[in-house]
């Protein structure tokens, strides 16, 4: 078994991000939402005994829906993984049932199949988001707290490289159909079979050289409500360590402005900028190409001068493109330059700021055996910041009328961040 700080467990951990970052890609940003909107454009969606005229609403409450169910089994059952030693076998379970349902999307192909579009959608982001919660959980035990900037950054290249590969492979296809003798719709069906064979087929690369139950532990036959001990064990502690719940607090508000802004990038470009979907691929293809830089470099960044001080810098980034996306309107010349720019700017910032708060929760968990309920947490702030962030951005839309004004109010979740971020007191790892 590979021992913790050794390369070769680093990569394979790594590897995982390459395996599952085209769901967040493929699905999530790009190919999905766009055939969906396809499908139903104009049509009343039938689900649930509900006629729905506006589908994108569906499709939006859909994705809050599985957030909210992450939010509620992950601390469950990482407290369960943790007392049983079972991490390995709760993250390979959520990674099958998230490739085996992104594929399953291949059978969403006209408006009467709608409901099996939205069925899967959420059992692939309950899957999805599931399993980084063990994977997360994992960084504390194949790096030591000095490697794990680097790893977790290293992660997120991978992602980011491995993503843009095939998503560039499945717009080829949906561009240019009359050469593979398929249709438009059908190239996009077939782009959803292709993100679940590359996401199980590269995760077991990681799967292999992960270990499993490395305390030895040995449960009792009651481990579900031992589990929840150890949940409530590990919920007290993080209330009581005040610099790890200031952190999650910040790591909360940034993530409300993050989240809402990678989710609605699109629609932002396309509603209030007008720009063409060809214009809003491209920022999304750089945006990712720019993050791998922006892993890199502040991962670097953090080690020479500390956590803290590259977390307030991309933070500060931030805020300057919410109020770059301000100053946006559809009558600015070469809109869709700036547009590009600011895109640009964002993935330098996107990269460092997933990689970095990543490995900064990492570094000031205490010693601990726990790690999947700590991570469970950190995911729970994450999912409760998206719909959160979500509905504050759609309130502030129906009050303004003006996604302008919307984006610069996420800057005000970004300045509140900075401000608790600042009164942390440094640690032995964390500076």
């Amino acid at each position: 078994m590979l021992k913790i700080g050794d390369k070769k467990l680093i990569n394979a951990w790594a590897f995982y991000d390459w395996a599952n970052s085209v769901y967040s890609l493929v699905i999530s940003t790009a190919v999905f939402p766009l055939y969906y909107s396809a499908v139903t454009d104009g049509k009343t969606v039938s689900f649930l005994g509900v006629n729905w005229s506006h589908s994108d609403s569906l499709y939006s409450y859909a994705l809050s829906f599985s957030f909210l169910i992450v939010a509620f089994i992950s601390p469950i059952l990482s407290g369960i993984a943790d007392y049983t030693g079972n991490k390995k076998k709760f993250m390979k379970f959520f990674c099958w049932l998230g490739g085996l349902s992104v594929a399953s999307l291949y059978f969403f192909e006209d408006i009467d199949t709608v409901w099996i579009g939205i069925v899967f959608t959420v059992l692939a982001s309950i899957g999805f988001w599931a399993s980084l919660v063990f994977y997360n959980a994992y960084l504390p035990e194949v790096a030591h707290p000095d490697q794990q900037d680097r790893a977790s950054a290293k992660g997120f290249i991978y992602g980011y490289i491995g993503s843009v590969i095939l998503l560039i492979i499945n717009l080829i296809m949906i561009q240019m159909p009359d050469f593979f003798g398929i249709s438009s719709g059908m190239a996009s069906r077939i782009s959803f079979v292709m993100v679940g064979i590359w996401w199980i087929g590269f995760a077991q690369f990681t799967f292999k050289k992960l270990p499993n139950d490395i305390y030895n532990r040995k449960p009792d036959k009651d481990y579900i409500w031992k589990g929840f001990r150890e949940l409530k064990l590990v919920f007290k502690e993080v209330v009581e360590n005040q610099t790890l719940k200031r952190f999650l607090i910040s790591f909360f508000l940034l993530s409300v402005g993050v989240q809402t802004i990678i989710l609605l990038a699109t629609i932002f470009g396309s509603t209030e900028l007008g720009l063409e979907a060809i214009d809003l691929i491209i920022t999304v293809l750089l945006i990712q190409i720019v993050a791998i830089l922006g892993a890199f470099l502040f991962s670097r960044l953090s080690e020479k001068k500390g956590n803290f001080f590259a977390l307030k810098i991309a933070i500060v980034i931030w805020m300057l493109v919410c109020f770059g996306a301000f100053l946006l309107h559809k009558e600015l010349p070469n809109v869709a330059t700036y547009f590009y720019s600011l895109g640009a700017v964002l993935g330098l910032v996107l990269g460092a700021i997933q990689s970095l708060t990543r490995s900064t929760y990492s570094k000031l968990l205490p010693e601990t055996e726990d790690h999947a309920t700590y991570f469970s947490f950190y995911d729970v702030t994450e999912k409760i910041a998206i719909v959160l962030g979500t509905l504050v951005y759609g309130v502030l839309y129906a009050i303004t009328d003006s996604m302008q004004w919307s984006v610069l109010c996420l800057g005000l979740f970004f300045l509140a961040s900075l401000i608790i971020l600042s009164t942390l007191k440094k640690t032995k790892y964390v500076k």
